[in-house]
């Protein structure tokens, strides 16, 4: 029976070191067993607890919750079926929106035409009536009026100005990102210029200033939403609760 060391097993699987370290240490995916010169050796069982983990990974779920929902899902045939349900979905609607995208494209460029209705073909809005549904239940009616005001500011912008928003923001994103890659820490003083433009880049796309509580409540946001917490995984392992660490740290200390 082929049997992998952690190396092995990270080369094969494409998972860092790193996080089959953490996996371990949390108690998520054990190695088969450990030798006497302390190597971790992972055999067949333990790939494919690996292959579940990681499917649950894709789909949004964070690392601290995939144990307990590994341990009471039981039939894993049942399971994998509706894994594949769920990614499917998923690819139905990027193969929606990558045809929204072609037919914009071309209706830009004069060679198509499209209706208004199709103009919005392949958008979770369900979704973000969700996250909104969600802020206004923590934060009552002045969160439904910033909101709106959101809304309205980000209509007004081209489609060449929300390309640059998406930018700044992605931008901003990989520079905090850098720095938890670079060890520091979430409470670091040395944050403060990339929290600033963080919290910048947040204003521009509410279309009105983030004071300091306001930013701390977006981090409590991130905290709690699974959607979040998987776009940020992905960038950095560990990064969501250093970010909202951070942004707390900061809202605490900087004054407007």
């Amino acid at each position: 029976m082929a049997r992998y060391t952690v190396t092995q097993l990270a080369r094969l699987s494409g998972v860092s070191v790193r996080t089959l370290h953490h996996c371990d240490e949390i108690g998520l995916l054990k190695p088969a067993h450990v030798g006497d010169n302390r190597y971790r050796y992972y055999g067949r069982e333990e790939l494919w607890r690996l292959q579940d983990i990681l499917f649950h990974r894709e789909l949004g779920v964070p690392l601290a919750e995939i144990g307990a929902m590994l341990a009471s899902e039981g039939d894993r045939l049942a399971v994998l079926h509706r894994q594949r349900a769920q990614l499917a979905e998923r690819l139905d609607q990027t193969r929606d929106l990558l045809s929204t995208i072609d037919r914009t494209i071309a209706a830009h460029s004069g060679a198509e035409t499209m209706s208004d209705k199709d103009k919005f073909k392949g958008f979770d809005l369900a979704r973000q009536e969700a996250y909104e549904a969600e802020l206004i239940g923590s934060h009552g009616e002045p969160m439904r009026e910033a909101i709106a005001v959101s809304k309205a500011h980000l209509g007004k912008l081209s489609k060449e100005q929300m390309a640059a928003q998406v930018t700044k923001g992605e931008a901003a994103e990989a520079a905090l990102a850098d720095a938890i890659r670079d060890g520091m820490a979430s409470d670091d003083d040395a944050l403060a210029p990339l929290l600033d433009a963080h919290r910048a880049w947040v204003a521009s796309m509410w279309g009105r200033p983030c004071p300091p509580q306001a930013y701390a409540g977006l981090a409590d946001m991130y905290a709690g939403h699974p959607d979040f917490r998987a776009r940020y995984e992905a960038l950095v392992e560990g990064f969501t609760n250093w970010l909202v660490a951070a942004m707390r740290a900061y809202a605490a200390n900087v004054s407007d």
